[in-house]
């Protein structure tokens, strides 16, 4: 009955309009005034959430998106990726994907992803004749491929929530980004096949696909040198962040391509999104204590323990909710809301928690695509000029093929865990 109760105060506060960092920061205080533990805890708690190594990644991988974003990064990239796939019946559409892979592996960020090479493969796309909505789907489910591969922002907060490798998460990424990189990239071309909406591009010559290949390589480079340093031990996750915002910082400045004015204006995006990350991390501590010391995890990893005989059932039940769930909240909240009541059941249930975190973040990718709160779909509104109806339209196949892989990893959980038991 508390946990109903809870979830009933959570959702009612979120309704009214109110941040979800102040829901999850307030609420959390009243649990705690109201169970009369000392209040001391909670200031202790705030310092703690931010008090953390890894998690310096986030704001210089936000940075680096943002210089990237304004450097017209995404504009090379395009040009690169079709170049060589162009011509292909839905070419523009593996193009686009294509282009979103490669991003993801800088800067960790789904609407970062979603907003630079929609700015570019948007019109293209539309003026080859594809459908915007379409158009506006595939992109908004290419930017989601920013938390999946690595480096990801999501994936080093629930590294931090559950004390589990960062580099082991981001190796775990790898393999099912870029099954459902092909899998978008597939349905691209089967649909432009069979609707025949589009205008074929003429075949790029081989000094055209030179010359943009060498255009792009430099962000080429970038995402090299973060992937492969991250994952061969060469520096750590946040030392990679550091590491690319100084990259990102010498191929924007020396092509000339960011102005003084724009790189302050990155500077305060970044700081923005930031603050905003850290007072939800904030209010998620307190949040999370006060529903430990409830003993909510405890009552649901005992119900799990009732109810579930296997783990099949359990994450059945667990991708439905946070399906449902993901309506309502947005991908950051939900993280730092279910895996806190979720995790301690893992181990009763025989489950990786690394293996978890993959799915877990496929869920949250679906919960950045579905109305009325995906963030991507208002990231396609606003760079589309479009409304949201248009975005949402074109979405769904997008979304089946998210829990078809997530039906997929668990049949082959290698997918997943071949990298990092490799390591």
């Amino acid at each position: 009955m508390t946990i109903i109760i809870i979830l009933g105060l959570l959702l009612f506060f979120l309704i009214l309009g109110i941040p979800i960092a102040f829901v999850m920061g307030g609420l959390g205080l009243l649990l705690l005034i109201h169970a009369d533990f000392n209040p001391v805890m909670i200031p202790q708690g705030l310092y703690s959430s931010i008090d953390n190594f890894i998690l310096l990644a986030v704001p210089l991988f936000l940075l680096m998106s943002n210089i990237l974003l304004r450097g017209g990064v995404g504009k090379d990239l395009f040009a690169a990726a079709q170049s060589w796939v162009g011509h292909w019946p839905g070419g523009l559409g593996v193009a686009t994907i294509a282009s979103c892979a490669l991003f993801s592996a800088i800067c960790g960020s789904s609407v970062a992803t979603a907003a630079t090479i929609g700015t570019v493969a948007i019109p293209e796309m539309t003026k080859r004749g594809y459908k915007k909505s379409f158009v506006l789907g595939l992109l908004g489910a290419g930017g989601t491929l920013g938390i999946l591969i690595p480096p990801s922002i999501i994936l080093i907060i629930y590294g931090v929530i559950t004390e589990e490798s960062i580099v082991h998460l981001f190796a775990a990424g790898v393999g099912p980004g870029i099954f459902l990189a092909v899998m978008f990239s597939l349905y691209s071309i089967i649909y432009a096949r069979f609707s025949g909406q589009f205008e074929a591009m003429p075949r790029a010559s081989w000094r055209d696909r030179w010359q943009h290949t060498v255009r792009a390589s430099p962000v080429l480079f970038l995402a090299a040198v973060i992937v492969l340093g991250i994952y061969f031990g060469v520096f750590t996750p946040t030392e990679a962040a550091g590491i690319g915002f100084v990259l990102s910082l010498a191929i924007t400045l020396l092509r000339r391509s960011i102005t003084f004015s724009e790189l302050r204006q990155a500077a305060i995006e970044g700081m923005r999104t930031t603050v905003t990350i850290f007072l939800i991390i904030a209010g998620a501590k307190i949040f999370s204590k006060a529903i430990t010391l409830y003993q909510i995890p405890q009552e649901v990893s005992a119900m799990v323990a009732d109810n579930f005989t296997e783990a099949g059932g359990f994450i059945f039940v667990v991708c439905l909710l946070l399906l449902l769930v993901g309506f309502f909240i947005e991908s950051l909240s939900m993280l730092l809301i279910m895996v806190p009541v979720l995790f301690p059941s893992l181990a009763a249930m025989g489950i990786d928690p690394i293996w978890f975190g993959i799915v877990f973040v496929i869920m949250v990718e679906c919960a950045l695509i579905t109305p009325p709160v995906g963030l991507n779909l208002f990231v396609m509104q606003a760079v589309g000029n479009a409304t949201l109806w248009e975005v949402s339209a074109g979405i769904w196949p997008f979304i089946l093929m998210m829990l078809a892989t997530v039906f997929v990893l668990y049949y082959f959980p290698q997918l997943a865990l071949y990298l990092p038991f490799s390591l």
